[in-house]
């Protein structure tokens, strides 16, 4: 039986529940029954010698060397209950007691994944409705035995399970998993330039801090065993979704993994396996969800602990957290060196899928610019690959791979690889959700190949740049600000309406006198402009002085103000012997990295507004990755004789087929 028959027989378990549970509740229900399934065939050939040598030992005080047969299949766990799934479905009467039995008789790190689902309360529920022996009589009739069902097709069904469970319930399944041929592309190229992989007894660590389902993580072992079958494939996860965490651990311990190698929690705020570094790492963290949840503990660690931490580079707005995890995963890989036991060790390697957004957004300055310029500076980029858009089970838009390496080979140091496979892709027989494109076995091939080859790649495809490329500098271009005064009747009455003069509170004899005199200077000078500030400011003064009222210098100086309007023939306004920059003209110029910014200033700038410079306390520094641009290829309009050939052509359609109707 394939996996999607496999994942259909279960799901058809929803028609025993339908009418007493809603059409969301499915899931709760069905998953955790098939990972009990899953456990208690995997266990059967080893049930009854493990029972055997635990007696005499309390449930969890069972040592595993003791357990021969589990060390054998590299099993961490087990299950101390003199029954199995079989026996228990055979007894309707007791079948509730002695499931609950069963599952307490799991060692302590399988009883965590089905607390996680609240499955005793699931039990009592379906015993309560009369249906708990229908759901095992149902689970009963499938063979998930590891010999009949790899672990592959186990976590295809998973997935499979997950995605009808999402539609169910009207949620994101891409949240919970990433499609296989995706997840066979990054391991790919992960692995493509690990030359020591060979090596006979080799140790590989793959860390996944997003985990979902645990795809990326049985991918990495799959591909890695098929490379060396002796190599020892440490698996490692987080997992925020306490349904996804409990489907990934089930499947690595039925993988032979440690206990403790998938955690329950939050990555940003509670990062497990603090201290450790891995060879390799894999992530497709949440497209564009807001960090709001982690924020107080994210700002602290960047503030307090600054590179010592994860988020020395910067924050990025707190709408979309990649950035973040992009950092996280950076900080989890090995740096390349020597070992605390004196062995050389080889930096690590990652791929994270990321949108669009994480390539550009924020200017010069921004959290995301300065995240983007750390990873440049400290040449952790090797790669970004493009992939077609509807790629995803829960979004169709533009997806990209980030191939990371902390020790690259020499010809790709300081240089940064793009390649274009958004063309590269065969359309499904029937859409998955938003999914409609998948990658084939060709494709991957052929994306890998392009990575090889490196600078000698088709260009139309792959480009590589040096990594200043994609730096610059944002200048502030300032302008003088050039002014004239005088007592128009406009000024005079914007003066008056200001808060600024509000704000003198000015007594009722006062505030007539000012006025009669302002009406008297516009009446004598007739409107006119062009005098100096000094001779205004002096004027306005003895208007107040006047009317017996005091106003202090900076007051005096917001009303002067008020007087003045902007006028390109005017001097230009000094202070400190020094032009005062006019702020409605200030402009911010993107000057390449590797470019003198005052010589850009005089080709590009200067022969349009001569009187222009440079304020350099307000340079700053950015990064953007800018694909699509660098890909685009022209295509240029039809002619309007094409245009008007093909609008005849159709109007004369459209008539005959009015002639047709009317006749």
């Amino acid at each position: 039986m394939s996996s999607l028959n496999h994942s259909q027989f279960i799901w058809n378990v929803a028609d025993v529940l339908r009418g007493t549970y809603k059409q969301h509740q499915y899931g709760q229900i069905i998953l955790p029954f098939t990972v009990l399934f899953r456990l208690d065939a995997t266990l059967a050939p080893t049930k009854e010698a493990v029972v055997k040598a635990a007696e005499g030992y309390q449930l969890d005080d069972v040592p595993l060397a003791m357990l021969a047969s589990q060390a054998e299949h590299h099993y961490s766990f087990y299950n101390l209950s003199r029954h199995n799934l079989k026996t228990i479905t055979n007894d309707p009467d007791t079948l509730a007691i002695n499931l609950r039995d069963y599952i307490n008789r799991f060692s302590a790190n399988v009883r965590d994944i089905f607390e996680k689902y609240k499955f005793e309360d699931t039990v009592a529920e379906l015993e309560s409705h009369d249906l708990l022996f229908q759901v095992m009589q149902h689970f009963a009739r499938v063979d998930l035995h590891p010999d009949r069902v790899s672990n592959e097709q186990m976590g295809n069904i998973f997935e499979e399970l997950i995605r009808k469970f999402a539609e169910a319930s009207n949620e994101t399944a891409g949240e919970h998993f990433t499609p296989r041929e995706v997840i066979e592309l990054m391991v790919t190229l992960l692995l493509a330039d690990d030359e020591d992989l060979r090596t006979d007894y080799i140790v590989r660590e793959v860390y996944d801090p997003t985990a979902g389902t645990g795809g990326m993580l049985s991918v990495a072992e799959e591909k890695i065993k098929a490379i060396n079958p002796n190599a020892d494939v440490i698996l490692l996860g987080q997992e925020l979704n306490p349904e996804s965490y409990a489907i990934c651990k089930a499947d690595m311990v039925v993988k032979g993994q440690e206990v403790d190698s998938i955690v329950l929690g939050n990555t940003l705020t509670a990062p497990a396996f603090e201290g450790r570094t891995f060879h390799f790492g894999l992530s497709n963290p949440p497209f564009g969800v807001d960090w709001k949840t982690a924020k107080a503990f994210v700002e602290d660690e960047h503030k307090s602990m600054g590179f010592h931490g994860r988020f020395g580079a910067g924050l990025p707005r707190v709408s979309d957290g990649s950035l973040l995890f992009l950092q996280h995963l950076i900080a989890k890989l090995r740096e390349p060196g020597w070992g605390s036991d004196g062995v050389p060790q080889v930096g690590g390697r990652a791929a994270i899928v990321l949108n669009g957004s994480p390539l550009f957004t924020g200017g010069a300055g921004s959290g995301e610019s300065n995240i983007r310029k750390w990873v440049l500076d400290h040449d952790y980029l090797e790669a970004i690959i493009g992939l077609p858009t509807d790629m995803f089970y829960n979004t169709g838009i533009s997806t990209y791979i980030w191939v990371l390496n902390k020790q690259k080979k020499a010809e790709r140091k300081g240089k940064i690889q793009l390649i274009d496979a958004t063309d590269m892709f065969e359309k499904m027989r029937k859409s998955v959700g938003s999914k409609r494109k998948r990658l084939s076995a060709e494709h991957i091939a052929e994306i890998t190949r392009l990575f090889a080859a490196f600078d000698a790649a088709d260009d139309k495809r792959s480009k590589v740049f040096d990594r200043e490329e994609f730096m610059y500098r944002t200048i502030t271009v300032e302008r003088p600000l050039r002014l004239n005064w005088g007592f128009t009747a406009e000024r005079v009455e914007r003066l008056l309406a200001s808060k600024e003069f509000g704000k003198l509170k000015l007594a009722e004899g006062e505030d007539a006198a000012v006025r009669v005199s302002l009406a008297s200077l516009v009446e004598s000078t007739a409107g006119a402009v062009g005098g100096d500030m000094a001779g205004v400011k002096a004027e306005l003064l003895q208007v107040f002085a006047d009317a017996g009222a005091l106003v202090k210098p900076a007051a005096l100086a917001k009303l002067v103000d008020e007087l003045a309007e902007r006028d390109e023939t005017a001097e230009v306004v000094m202070k400190a012997k020094k032009p005062v920059a006019d702020t409605a003209l200030r402009d911010t110029e993107n000057v390449p990295w590797g470019e003198d910014i005052h010589e850009y200033l005089e080709r590009e700038v200067k022969p349009f507004v001569p009187d222009a410079w440079i304020d350099e306390s307000k340079t700053k520094e950015g990064a953007e990755i800018p694909f699509t641009r660098h890909f685009y290829e022209y295509v240029p309009p039809r002619s309007l004789e094409e245009i008007d050939r093909d609008l005849n052509e159709a109007l004369g359609r459209i008539k005959k087929r009015l002639e047709e109707v009317q006749a």
